[in-house]
């Protein structure tokens, strides 16, 4: 997915100058003459940009001006100054409104590239920090997950929802495809964010150790308990248990666990009392646990209380249109970690990567781009980084280019053009009005903004043309 750089000038002369010099690098470009126009742009949530390039004289709205409104309502944005002098004052000024660069008019088109890239190196290393400090606080929302194929639609929209109540919730789906991830968001959006998130990987547990490292121990319980441990269930006191695979625990354990869950408290082995604990379990499983049930391995009870709310995650080969957003969230989360200084995947990597189908799910490709990062010899990784995929790949040239998932790029619908005849007849403007609202709400994948936007409609209308044609609301996000 191609980065969008806003050029804020108020002579179109450079404007259409620096548009060509970005685009012939493979940049989105989006521009504004003058400082208003470019805070509408660049605050828009739906298409908006990822760098601006600003000039710092331009009439009404002076450049400087414009920097400072755009640092208070977008801190996070870098912005690239275009001057005509190299004053140390000017330099100093722009710097500490929030200028992560400036460049001297007349601006080198190398020199502007550079620039740009360094800008959004650096937005992506602070972004990705940010991340894992949410992460680390227990913070992690939805807007943290890389979810804008259609095939997550669903998986947000219950997500949301689970999030607004303490519901036990089981996430079903193979490994490797985020289950945890969304765990985490429904955490970070409810009530509990900021409070422990305690995970247990069920079947990674010894099984004479299972009921000790949930329910905890007293010192001298068993041999080798030197000391008290006060379990799992107690360290997610006031917040999350994900008790991944859970369809592992032995029979034994799970009745443990159901008493927890109906009583709000637990036995710690050799203890004379339970303890209450305030805890929401988030169950996941790649098993068929209905299955195991029938089969006497899982207890039947137990089911029924975890499953109260599921939400299935799709297989990544189910979602290839994330991959795009995966891989450069893969690459900027190593350039963080690693100190690595790769930009972004070539567009014919990005093909062959689209064109496989991840037995592994999303833990697979991590684990790929991972190996390319070290591998690759460049700024973008290449196909020849990608080895083993690769070799089950063939073609790649005669591959399509992978559909972007974002609000401005949409997605295969298997809608046709919207008809305006029947038969011989012309249809009636309100048959004509309903498909083609319905036909963008595919074609944008559900955001809603991007709708009205490209229908040249305001918000409240769409929404109300939605309810008189009956049209799904269900089936869109809301943006």
């Amino acid at each position: 997915m191609a980065k969008t750089v806003l050029i804020i000038d108020d002579d179109p002369t450079q404007r259409r100058l620096l548009t060509g010099a970005v685009e012939r690098a493979g940049f989105a470009v989006r521009t504004a003459p003058d400082g208003e126009t470019g805070l509408s742009i660049a605050t828009d949530r739906n298409a908006g940009a990822d760098v601006v390039l600003l000039d710092l004289t331009m009439p009404g709205l002076s450049g400087l001006e414009t920097l400072e409104r755009l640092s208070e309502r977008e801190p996070e944005m870098p912005v690239i100054m275009l001057t005509a002098t190299s004053g140390i004052e000017t330099i100093v000024s722009t710097m500490r409104a929030g200028a992560v660069d400036f460049i001297v008019k007349p601006a080198n088109p190398e020199r502007v590239l550079v620039s740009i890239r360094n800008a959004l190196k650096l937005s992506s290393l602070s972004g990705e920090v940010q991340r894992l400090s949410r992460k680390a606080r227990g913070g992690m929302t939805f807007d943290d997950m890389i979810a804008s194929a259609p095939a997550m639609r669903q998986v947000m929209r219950l997500g949301e929802r689970a999030a607004a109540s303490d519901i036990p919730v089981l996430i079903l789906g193979e490994s490797g495809v985020g289950k945890e991830v969304i765990a985490r968001c429904i955490q970070g959006a409810s009530g509990r964010a900021g409070k422990p998130f305690i995970s247990v990987n069920c079947g990674a547990i010894p099984e004479n150790l299972v009921e000790s490292i949930l329910f905890g121990h007293e010192k001298g319980a068993f041999t080798g308990a030197v000391s008290r441990s006060p379990g799992k269930f107690a360290e997610a006191d006031g917040g999350t248990l994900f008790l991944d695979e859970v369809g592992e625990l032995p029979l034994d354990t799970q009745v443990k666990l159901l008493r927890a869950l109906q009583e709000g408290e637990v036995d710690p082995v050799g203890a004379r009392r339970p303890v209450k604990v305030d805890v929401r379990i988030i169950s996941a499983t790649n098993r068929d646990l209905a299955l195991r049930v029938q089969e006497g391995a899982f207890r039947e009870d137990l089911y029924y209380r975890l499953n109260v709310f599921p939400v299935e995650m799709p297989a990544l080969r189910e979602r290839l249109q994330d991959v795009p957003s995966l891989v450069q969230h893969f690459i900027d989360r190593f350039n963080a970690s690693e100190g690595t200084k790769i930009f972004d995947a070539a567009p014919e990597t990005l093909k062959l990567l689209s064109a496989f189908d991840w037995p592994g799910n999303v833990r697979q490709l991590e684990n790929a781009v991972f190996r390319a990062v070290i591998l690759c010899e460049s700024d973008s990784l290449q196909p020849e980084d990608f080895p083993q995929i690769l070799g089950h790949v063939d073609a790649v040239a005669d591959l399509p280019v992978p559909v972007a998932a974002d609000p401005a790029a949409p997605t295969s619908t298997g809608r046709g053009p919207v008809p305006v005849f029947d038969g011989q007849e012309l249809r009636s403007l309100a048959d004509v009005e309903r498909d083609l609202i319905a036909f963008a709400m595919d074609h944008y994948a559900g955001h809603m903004s991007e709708i009205s936007r490209r229908l040249g409609i305001g918000r409240s209308t769409l929404y109300r043309k939605v309810r008189e044609y009956g049209l799904d609301e269900d089936d869109r996000q809301v943006g």
